[in-house]
């Protein structure tokens, strides 16, 4: 007998498909605002400014409307886990993706970001001593082998500034697996929209603080252009995807909306060969399937001991 079709399973990959799609767009948008003249902390500024009002909304109706009622107040060490988890997973790991982007293309860097999974599965056995199996290792040095291919060949174009961008968004890569390590008894607790709405929230406010403090108001000055494409940023890349990914994974499973975000390092390859120019070639092309597969293999494997 044929088992039944999972419930709501083309959903719930059309919704994984265009958040991971929508998230890959994020790169190509502050690509373009950087031909604009403006830095990575006037520009993640922006984009948090106008992400704020949306995120301290998800917050209230994650308290009080969602699930029928008011949740329980937050304790002092819930309030704690929420300024460390929105310090590493959105405040510290979005400026070292913006800053890094100053200097090597979307393709290298959401292949880097890809990455994300072999950092939660060292991290995991770093922190709580779990095993990595030999297949997993295999695919981890499969992945990192194709960055490695991107990143030879972008290093020849690019010089020592491809290196200083590829260390700062392999950092940022590093402070988000931190908060997804970290995060598993919170969102238990609080649930998963409550704690991104929050913690999302003082990492908005960070980069407004960090923002007063290390530019004169006068650089809030910018281009029409860099307005508009952080709404956009704010919106489309940013607060869009994070619901899409939570309704997805609700429908179908981490497990499953993850393999399906691979379509995210394929987007962004193609928006920067259209959009931004960027080149594309064999090298990017073996880079990006040694990639994949190698972060298919940890995924799919990532229960094993």
């Amino acid at each position: 007998m044929r088992a039944a079709p999972t419930p709501h399973l083309a959903t719930g990959l059309m919704l994984a498909a265009a958040g991971s799609i929508a998230f890959s767009g994020k790169a190509i948008i502050v690509k373009l605002a950087y031909r604009h003249g403006v830095d990575a902390v006037t520009l993640i500024m922006y984009r948090m400014l106008f992400a704020l009002p949306l995120f301290l909304a998800l917050a209230w109706w994650a308290t009080y409307r969602q699930g029928g009622g008011a949740k329980a107040p937050l304790t002092r060490d819930d309030w704690l886990g929420i300024l460390g988890l929105g310090f590493t997973g959105y405040y510290l790991a979005s400026f070292l993706d913006f800053w890094g982007l100053q200097y090597i293309t979307a393709s290298l860097e959401r292949l880097i970001l890809y990455l994300n999974p072999t950092l939660v599965l060292v991290l995991g056995w770093v922190i709580y001593k779990r095993r990595i199996t030999g297949l997993q290792a295999f695919a981890m040095a499969v992945s990192y082998g194709g960055v490695l291919v991107v990143f030879g060949h972008e290093a020849g174009l690019q010089g020592p500034d491809a290196l200083l961008g590829a260390a700062l968004v392999f950092g940022s890569a590093i402070s988000y697996a931190i908060y997804l390590v970290y995060s598993g008894e919170l969102v238990q607790r609080l649930g998963s929209m409550r704690l991104v709405g929050l913690a999302t929230s003082v990492a908005c406010l960070l980069c407004l603080v960090q923002f007063v403090l290390l530019r004169p108001m006068s650089a809030a000055i910018v281009a029409p252009e860099v307005i508009w494409l952080s709404v956009l940023n704010a919106t489309l890349c940013t607060f869009a995807p994070v619901l899409m990914v939570m309704m997805a994974i609700e429908r179908i499973g981490s497990g499953l909306a993850a393999q399906t975000g691979m379509v995210g390092p394929m987007s962004t390859i193609i928006m920067g060969v259209v959009i931004l120019g960027e080149p594309f070639n064999g090298w990017i092309v073996v880079g990006t399937v040694l990639v994949l597969s190698g972060v298919f293999l940890v995924t799919r494997f990532g229960r094993a001991s």
